[in-house]
């Protein structure tokens, strides 16, 4: 089942469709036709595949005559997936097919090292074509603290909450966000005051919550429903399982990336790791260690 972090962050394209294409185009340079019109499309890109193909979320930029411009695959990544490699070409190119329009695939990866690793150029062994996915990762984020552009693009600094809310940015992140909830809906603002304190280092949490209300606690039924298993343990507790979850993958993706072999034994250690700071030591060391049996030598010496 999806995390909350990976559903936050598909709804938050879906409730700005024009986001897509704001972070190809401001974010990550890439060219974007005139458009008038940003459309959310089915996402099932099966056809007489016998496996089952859904993207994230497929948009469609409109152009003049109703016609399409160009359409934009959005794939969320919090961990390694050796699927995607393989998944992500058909995505494109049953899109492209379907919409009749270029098409690009634009991964969200809020975490440096899987952003490194969605980067990689997929090869097809077709002669000329190489899939190299537009990554929108943490550096690419804009860090919004302006109250006027939070308020013009509410998603955009909710992005920059989960992606650079531990940053000693982060207090002006979230006071910018509370600039931008009056113009929101109950359920949308909500659901962002959730993934904008879950995303927070601890500091700008305090002052955030302070400045909201008394009390806070996730209301959201977004939220609620994907962190409802986690309710005897105490409604945090989910979000902070999804973290845990994506920071294990960075340690074993930073590991792959340097083309180090991972036994079984330490993936199921590294995966099976309830301390967030002990993870944290592990993505540094997974950067310089030559065995990745080292890894845990080194914190259990």
């Amino acid at each position: 089942m999806p995390s909350v972090i990976h559903e936050a962050l598909v709804e938050l394209f879906k409730n700005r469709p024009t986001l897509a294409a704001e972070m190809l185009h401001d974010a990550l340079g890439q060219p974007v036709p005139t458009f008038h019109e940003a459309r959310v499309e089915s996402s099932d890109l099966t056809e007489i595949l016998p496996s089952d193909r859904r993207a994230d979320l497929v948009l469609v930029l409109v152009g003049e005559q109703q016609r399409p411009a160009m359409g934009i695959v959005v794939e969320v990544q919090l961990g390694v997936d050796l699927d995607k490699p393989y998944a992500w070409p058909v995505y494109v190119a049953q899109t492209r097919a379907r919409h009749r329009c270029p098409t690009q695939l634009l991964v969200v990866a809020i975490h440096p090292a899987m952003a490194r690793w969605c980067s990689r150029p997929i090869d097809t062994g077709h002669p000329g074509w190489t899939l190299t996915p537009l990554v929108l990762g943490p550096e690419a984020v804009p860090v919004v603290t302006d109250a006027e552009q939070a308020k013009a693009a509410p998603e955009v600094v909710v992005l920059s909450a989960m992606a650079h809310g531990q940053s000693e940015a982060g207090e002006a992140i979230g006071t910018a966000f509370l600039a931008a909830t009056p113009g929101l809906d109950e359920e949308r603002r909500a659901l962002y005051a959730d993934l904008v304190l879950s995303s927070l280092n601890e500091a700008a949490r305090r002052t955030l919550e302070a400045m909201m209300k008394a009390g806070y606690e996730f209301q959201s039924e977004f939220a609620r429903s994907y962190v409802a298993k986690g309710v005897e343990k105490g409604r945090e507790e989910g979000l902070r399982e999804g973290a845990l979850k994506t920071k294990a993958h960075d340690v074993l993706a930073v590991l792959e990336a340097r083309g180090l072999e991972v036994p079984a034994d330490v993936r199921e250690y590294v995966l099976a790791s309830t301390d967030i700071a002990e993870l944290d030591r592990w993505i540094r060391r997974a950067a310089v260690v030559s065995d990745a049996r080292e890894l845990l030598a080194t914190i259990d010496s």
